[in-house]
């Protein structure tokens, strides 16, 4: 009840052009970038495994977030991504939606309601927990084909991830895609020809479900599907909002697979990077990194740090409850340190924004 009068009051506070009239301390865009799955182990063991250029170690904006859902004290995906878009607790399973069922708007809704571009760019399915929490309003993560029906009727200008049978291969038989199409979007089976395509709308599909692990050829399509939504969102627009999930650090966890995890843990940091630089090009931006939560009870357990040996054990091939780091760099980023909950990160946004 506390986050509904919250909300009532904020929105109250804000005049409709309050876009166009934001002070210079507030952004007009956000990059929020979601590693499903990771918790401060995980980046702990990607930094003392890695050699490569370590993006988190240029983030100096950090906090911690708790993660628990409304009936358990350890979150699954619906839960979570539904408190990362809404600011409101909810059940494990459920996407978008209150305890009671309720729809619940969404930060992504908010920028479409303003008119302003938004984007999502996945490893898993388009229509997995994660970003469906972002569009969709649902009882059940596991409905992924009503999912697909809702992101159908959606205007999100650019859609790079998997889940293409839960809009071709459908129990009503209905062709989402070919509806999409005919509301302007541009279906394309690679990124180089969205990239090359004058489409305002995108929509890239490219599994039949979840996309290929990285160490077994899925290339850098989590960058450069970043690269992509970013500059198409960017082009003209007075702000947009993009979520990139680092969709399969969590299915790492589960197999308690390592290598696969620093695979993992690698592709989302390049992609961190790409948001970096736009950052720096563009300082009028908010680049938000956490986790959902943590996966696999990750523990690191001795090792040489000169020699980059980390020797490490899972615990669990589940969710954890334990604390999520988060980071955060640009315009705003100071707001994110401390200790705070994880409907705390959306109602820190959406403050930021200039209260819609």
């Amino acid at each position: 009840m506390f986050l509904r009068f919250f909300f009532l009051a904020l929105l109250l506070s804000c005049s409709s052009d309050s876009i166009s009239s934001q002070k210079n301390d507030k952004p007009k865009s956000i990059i929020f970038m979601i590693g499903d799955g990771m918790g401060l182990s995980q980046v702990s063991y990607f930094h003392l495994k890695s050699n490569s250029n370590q993006n988190f170690a240029k983030i100096k904006q950090i906090g911690f977030a708790t993660t628990y859902s409304s009936d358990n004290l350890v979150t699954d995906s619906g839960a979570s991504g539904t408190a990362l878009a809404t600011g409101e607790k909810t059940k494990n399973y459920a996407i978008g939606v209150d305890t009671l069922g309720n729809s619940l708007k969404t930060i992504l809704e908010y920028f479409e309601e303003k008119k302003l571009p938004t984007g999502l760019v996945v490893t898993s399915s388009i229509t997995h927990a994660t970003p469906a929490s972002f569009y969709a309003h649902e009882l059940s993560r596991g409905s992924e084909e009503a999912i697909a029906l809702q992101l159908s009727d959606k205007e999100i200008e650019v859609l790079v991830g998997g889940g293409e049978k839960f809009f071709t291969q459908r129990k009503d038989s209905l062709n989402l895609l070919e509806k999409m199409q005919q509301k302007g979007y541009g279906i394309f089976k690679t990124l180089a020809e969205a990239k090359g395509s004058t489409s305002q709308k995108v929509f890239v599909p490219l599994a039949a479900d979840g996309l290929p692990k990285k160490n077994e050829g899925r290339g850098e399509i989590l960058s450069e599907g970043t690269q992509l939504a970013l500059e198409k969102l960017s082009k003209g627009s007075k702000g947009f909002f993009l979520m990139v999930e680092g969709s399969q650090i969590d299915w790492a966890g589960h197999g308690n697979d390592f290598v696969y995890l620093l695979a993992e843990m690698e592709d989302f940091n390049t992609a961190i990077g790409v948001a970096i630089d736009f950052v720096d090009k563009n300082p009028e931006t908010l680049l938000v990194i956490t986790g959902d939560h943590e996966t696999g009870g990750l523990a690191i357990t001795s090792g040489n740090h000169s020699t980059n040996e980390v020797n490490v054990k899972f615990v669990s091939t589940s969710h954890t409850g334990v604390l999520i780091p988060v980071y955060a760099y640009g315009k705003g980023a100071e707001n994110f340190q401390g200790f705070y909950d994880n409907t705390d990160i959306f109602r820190k946004m959406l403050d930021l924004m200039g209260c819609f």
